[in-house]
């Protein structure tokens, strides 16, 4: 019994250790939604969380914020300059990086959309 319990220890370390690792090496790929990279890095912790491993929620945020995308970097700075990180929750983070990711899509159709009518009227002439 004491030799299986010790084997079951040992796989559990094992991956918790590839999850820590995965955890570090984590960053957001560019195109990827703000809510498809809070997904992948909370199945991550949560993965840990269930093999004992210690992952605050104080971490988890402060790790979205060092591994977001460069064109997320204006509103990072300000989330970090304006908040208490010991206290900001997850949830309140991924809204406050949704509405920003909203600002930029809006703001990207509305370039296109731009370039189409420019297009079209330059064209005529």
């Amino acid at each position: 019994m004491k030799k299986k319990y010790q084997g079951t220890y040992h796989i559990q370390r094992a991956q918790l250790q590839a999850l820590k690792r995965d955890f570090e090496v984590l960053s957001m790929m560019a195109g990827e939604s703000v809510n498809g990279y809070f997904s992948r890095t909370l199945t991550i912790v949560n993965k840990m969380r269930q093999h004992k491993g210690k992952v605050s929620e104080e971490d988890v945020v402060e790790k979205i914020l060092r591994s977001m995308t460069p064109n997320f970097a204006y509103v990072v700075c300000s989330i970090k300059e304006s908040k208490d990180l010991s206290t900001l929750s997850i949830d309140e983070l991924q809204i406050n990086l949704l509405v920003h990711e909203q600002r930029m899509n809006a703001h990207v159709e509305e370039e296109q959309a731009l370039k189409v009518t420019y297009g079209e009227s330059s064209r005529g002439r």
